[in-house]
Order: structure tokens, then C-alpha cells, then sequence
């Protein structure tokens, strides 16, 4: 009986205990719901105030996010106030002095959020005046990088009064905001008139425009700001998916808040010898931190210079490298020379800088004898230990060793899927010494059996002195051969070209799309640019009659930027404050094109002048809206008890 009863307890125990772990208590639901403000000490809007210590309070404990990139205060301050946030208040105190009459606007952004979930209190901004007033009026916009239109974030945008004209170069701004993540400001607080409006990058924090390496931005324009009725609609929710009613709310809305600023560098021409490398015997590189207008002048400390080199430039001159030529300089351990370049001085004139270097290769040349003896000397006994391995070997007149010829490398462009447009190309390791043009065969096949020899061009590249690109009559579909004979080229140090041979087959015209393009206001005088789909360039065009047209595209995803090449140089060019010259201007075509294979394409609704915030396409924008928090949806899959 006592056990019966033991049993039936113990039962009934665990009965009970399972019953209780069926859930697990998790806390009740999300918190979604951003802090409240509840008051400040002075209130908002409060005027006449003297007290340099603001504290505001909150219906939860509240902290601060990037409080020094999301908070900006208005007017500018240059001592940085103290931002703290303790429980549920945040205090801010001002370290410089309060200024009389003014309007005083500190905008949060989204810097305060709840203690536990981060919920931000959007755009919470606290305005007050220590005048008898509170300035009511404000402008907003967006600010864009001139050169491709990327929204900017965290950049400054400040206001001066329209009467002082050089204050951007001179004192600090009246009112200033800061972009967020999409590039858009909002500026409040402001006083009726009529102001100037510019974007800067402070990188030393003192709110006015004194170091040329500073990204600035200039508005065409003055602006005055001003306010009128508006309605915008209100969408109220039943659920995290269903609408429950759409109302129009009344609101006073504050104008101009449609500017856009495009923000550039000016030119900043600080030349010098970046550095020199001799990685090898035979040549030595230049590296410049600017561009060069003309070939630096090389002489040499411990031999002559004239003639000594075979010179491989770069596009902009900034990287130039050095075939030395003379078997008697380059197989010295160390070389040394005087490279004079020029630079800008005080007075904005180019005078002439001379650096003297010292170069020597990573190996010396001991080393290398050392090391080839030793490839030499092992390579040879295996050959030995071949022949001795065969049944034909002679002791007494033993087969002699001759190593191989040093082969110089090739890399070859041409492949049997060849672009109707592209050429067979040929790339050297070192400089040309010589070129036996008949030993390079350009064959064309007949018939899928018989090649037959064709005419060709070779021809060395104007930007690349180590590249070579033979030209033929390629016709679509059609198979052709290009077979290169051994010796056919020979290196400037020694180097002899093995026997090559590659088949090419170039594609069918039905493989590619074609775009022609109408712009409107263009003339001669505008780059346009097809992108690809990261956003780089895969070809360019100059408008004539305002239409321009691209020709063998590759199926897929593009894009189109376009440059209003004003000196007609080929490339975009930035502004420059005290030549009163603008940055040029870029637009972009605000959709994607899906171009197919066969198909032709004519755009003519390209509109340049479209605002330009409207304009990139965001799947190429780079700076990417900040998502903003989800809400209304946390909930609605949990089951509460």
C-alpha cells in the first residue's frame, strides 16, 4: 500500500513538472518604441536664456550613439560642448560663450536611443533663443561628390550671411549642419535673409574653409529661406502588414529644401619623388606624387646618362621606369644619379627640385653568378647521369652539355573567343632588342581545313613600349591563326622567344547589342561613359550633334554617366576656387539598361538636366541609405502568456 501510494506521488510529481517547462518565460515582447521627450531645463523654444547647461529628460533611461558625428549644434562651436548622457536624462554643456540674440538649435539626429533595444528618437532636435525671439525658418538638401554623384555623409554644410562674400575663407559659419548616411543636411533655426550656402570637409574642426586639401562645395545662388502650408499624408497601421488608414496632416513647410550641393578638391599640386625602386640589375622605377608635364631630366654621378636608357613611361609620367642599356652600368651593385623634376613654389611658379639617389638592386651581383653557377653545375650532372643511362654512352667521348637559350617570356591576348573589335597582342617581359617580322605568321582558315597565309600590321603600342599588337582584316566567325617561329624576338638582356602558336575564333555580330543615344544640349562637347555593372567603365564616347553610339556590347546590366568636358582635355576636371572655375558637370542616366545579344538600342530620354540627387541609380551608389529600423513586425510571430 505504501508503495502504491509512493508511486502514485511520484507520478503526479512529474506530471506537474512537465507541465511547467512547457514554455520558458521570455520577458514579454520587443520594446519598439523610441524614448519620449518629456522637457528641458531651459524648455524648448524658451527664449532670453543665459544659462550655458541644457538637460533634457526622457520617459526611459536613455544613451547617446556617435554623439560627436550625430550631434551638431548650431551655431557652430568651436571649444567641443560636453554631451553626456545618465539615466534617463542627457545634459549638454556649452563651453563658448553664448552669443545675444541668437537662436541656438542642437540637433541629436539619431543619437539618442533607449537603454535596452536602441530604439532612436528620429531627427529629435532642441532649438532655443537668447533673444527675445526664436528663429523659425530652415533649409534643407542634399550634397553629391561633383566628379560621379555619391551622396557624401558626415560632411559640414554652414550658412554665411549674403553681404560678407569671403566669410567661407575667413570666420566660421553663422548655422551648420552635418549630412547623414544619403547625403541629406537640414539646417534650423535660421533668421529671415538672404545667405550663401557652401558643404566643407572641417578636417581641422574650425568651421571655415583655410586648407586647400579640404573638400568644399559652392551654391550658384543665394538662397531665402522662407515657409508655406503643406499636407502630407500619414499612414496609420492595423498590424505589421495592413494598412489602416492613410490621413493628410497639415505641417509648415520650410523652404528651400530641394538644394543640392556638389562638393570637390581642388587642384593641390605638391610634387615630390614619392619613391625608387631597383628591383633588378637591368631597370629601376620613378614613383611621383603628382603628375609630370614633362620627362624629369636623369644625370648620372658615376656614368653617362645620355643614351643610357630605354624609357617605359606611365600615362600621367608619375611612374616612370628605366631600362638601362650599357651591360657595364646595369651589372653594378649600385648606381647613383641626380633626378630633377619640377615643382610649384610660394608663388604658384615651377622651379626646378633635385633629389640624388643611390640604388641597388635586391641581389647582388656575386649572388647571382653564384646562384646560375650552381643551376649550371647541377643541371649539368643530371644530364651526365641521363646519358650515362642510355646504352649509347661513350666514357671516352662523353655527350657535351649545352645549356638552354634564356627564353623570353610572351604573354599573348588572343583566345578562341576573340571580340570582333579586339586584336592578337603580345607582352614582354623586358624591352625589345629585335624583330624578325617574317617569322610571324597571320593564316586564315578556308574551308575548315586549309589556312592560308593573310596581311597583317605589327606594330608596337604608343603607351606600352613592351606591348606589340598585330592587326589583321578579323572577320566575324571566321577562324583564323596566328604561329610565331623560334627566335622570332629578342630580348634587350638575352632573352630569344620560343616557337608560339594560338588559334582564334572571333564572334558573331549576333552576340552583341548595340546602343545609340540622343542627348539633347550636348553638341560636341559631352564623355559619355558605358558602366558595367559594378560601375566601371567598360567604354567611352564623344558626343557629336548630341548623339553618340556604342557598338559590339556585351549582353547584360549597364549603366550611363556622361562629362560635359567644357576644355575638351578627354577627362573630367575639378574646380578651383581662385580661378573661379567649377568642377565640370556629370550626369548620370537614372536607369539601368538591359541590353540583349541582336538587339539595337536608341535612348532619347536622357535628360542632363534632371536634379541631380534624382539622378544615380542606386544599385552603383556606393554610400548606401542607412536602413532605418524595422518596427511593427518584431512582435508578430510570438506567442505571449
Amino acid at each position: 500500500m505504501f508503495d502504491k501510494v509512493k508511486i502514485t506521488y511520484l507520478l503526479v510529481m512529474l506530471l506537474l513538472a512537465a507541465c511547467a517547462s512547457i514554455g520558458t518565460p521570455d520577458g514579454g515582447p520587443y520594446d519598439e518604441e523610441p524614448p519620449v521627450f518629456l522637457s528641458g531645463t531651459p524648455s524648448p523654444r524658451a527664449t532670453n536664456v543665459t544659462d550655458r547647461k541644457i538637460v533634457l529628460n526622457f520617459d526611459e533611461n536613455v544613451k547617446l550613439e556617435n554623439a560627436f558625428e550625430n550631434v551638431i549644434i548650431s551655431p557652430p562651436q568651436i571649444e567641443m560642448p560636453q554631451i553626456k548622457a545618465s539615466g534617463k536624462h542627457v545634459s549638454v554643456e556649452l563651453l563658448d560663450s553664448l552669443k545675444p540674440n541668437t537662436t541656438y538649435s542642437i540637433n541629436f539626429n539619431d543619437a539618442v536611443v533607449d537603454n535596452n533595444e536602441s530604439n532612436p528618437l528620429e531627427g529629435f532636435s532642441y532649438v532655443f533663443s537668447t533673444g527675445e525671439n526664436v528663429d523659425t525658418m530652415g533649409v534643407s538638401g542634399t550634397v553629391l561628390n561633383a566628379e560621379d554623384l555619391e551622396p557624401i555623409k558626415g560632411i559640414l554644410v554652414g550658412l554665411h550671411k549674403a553681404e560678407d562674400d569671403s566669410a567661407f575663407f575667413k570666420k566660421p559659419f553663422e548655422y551648420v549642419s552635418r549630412t547623414d548616411a544619403s547625403g541629406h543636411f537640414s539646417i534650423k533655426g535660421i533668421a529671415p535673409g538672404k545667405y550663401r550656402i557652401y558643404a566643407l570637409a572641417d578636417a581641422n574642426q574650425n568651421y571655415l574653409y583655410d586648407q586647400k586639401s579640404e573638400k568644399i562645395a559652392l551654391y550658384d545662388a543665394l538662397i531665402e529661406p522662407f515657409a508655406t502650408p503643406a499636407v502630407r499624408q500619414d499612414t496609420i497601421w492595423r498590424d505589421s502588414v495592413t494598412i489602416d488608414t492613410i490621413r493628410e496632416v497639415p505641417y509648415i513647410r520650410l523652404r528651400p529644401d530641394d538644394i543640392v550641393l556638389t562638393a570637390f578638391n581642388e587642384p593641390l599640386y605638391n610634387q615630390y619623388l614619392l619613391k625608387s625602386t631597383r628591383t633588378e640589375h637591368t631597370d629601376f622605377t620613378l614613383f611621383f606624387a603628382e603628375k609630370n608635364e614633362s620627362l624629369p631630366r636623369i644625370d648620372g654621378l658615376d656614368f653617362d646618362a645620355a643614351d643610357a636608357f630605354i624609357i617605359e613611361p606611365g600615362a600621367h609620367l608619375d611612374t616612370i621606369r628605366y631600362w638601362l642599356q650599357d651591360s657595364t652600368v646595369y651589372n653594378r651593385d649600385t648606381i647613383s644619379l641626380a633626378v630633377t623634376y619640377n615643382v610649384l613654389d610660394s608663388m604658384g611658379l615651377f622651379v626646378p627640385r633635385s633629389d640624388t639617389l643611390i640604388l641597388s638592386p635586391r641581389k647582388r651581383r656575386e649572388t647571382i653568378l653564384k646562384e646560375q653557377q650552381e643551376e649550371r653545375e647541377k643541371a649539368e650532372k643530371n644530364f651526365i647521369k641521363a646519358a650515362k643511362r642510355r646504352d649509347d654512352y661513350d666514357e671516352n667521348n662523353p655527350p657535351k652539355y649545352i645549356p638552354p637559350t634564356k627564353e623570353l617570356k610572351i604573354k599573348t591576348v588572343g583566345s578562341s573567343s576573340m571580340d570582333v573589335n579586339a586584336n592578337y597582342t603580345l607582352d614582354f617581359t623586358e624591352p625589345l632588342s629585335a624583330v624578325d617580322t617574317t617569322s610571324i605568321h597571320v593564316l586564315k582558315a578556308v574551308n575548315d581545313s586549309t589556312w592560308v597565309d593573310i596581311p597583317y600590321v605589327f606594330r608596337q603600342n604608343e603607351d606600352n613600349i613592351r606591348r606589340y599588337t598585330v592587326y589583321a582584316e578579323w572577320r566575324p566567325e571566321e577562324k583564323y591563326k596566328v604561329s610565331i617561329d623560334s627566335a622570332a624576338f629578342h630580348g634587350l638582356y638575352g632573352g630569344t622567344s620560343f616557337k608560339k602558336e594560338d588559334e582564334l575564333v572571333f564572334r558573331s555580330l549576333d552576340d552583341y547589342a548595340v546602343l545609340y543615344l540622343r542627348i539633347p544640349g550636348t553638341g560636341n562637347s559631352a564623355i559619355v561613359e558605358l558602366l558595367g555593372n559594378s560601375g566601371a567603365v567598360v567604354d567611352a564616347r564623344r558626343t557629336k550633334d548630341s548623339r553618340c553610339s556604342f557598338f559590339f556590347i556585351n549582353p547584360g546590366k549597364y549603366f550611363l554617366r556622361l562629362i560635359i568636358d567644357s576644355n575638351g582635355n578627354g577627362v573630367w576636371d575639378t574646380g578651383d576656387v581662385s580661378k573661379n572655375i567649377m568642377p565640370e558637370k556629370v550626369s548620370y542616366y537614372p536607369h539601368a539598361l538591359d541590353l540583349r545579344a541582336l538587339f539595337e538600342y536608341t535612348q532619347d530620354d536622357w535628360d542632363i538636366n534632371m536634379q541631380l540627387d534624382k539622378q544615380k541609380p542606386l544599385e552603383i551608389t556606393k554610400q548606401k541609405p542607412e536602413r532605418k529600423r524595422v518596427k511593427r513586425n518584431r512582435n508578430a510571430n510570438r506567442d505571449f502568456k
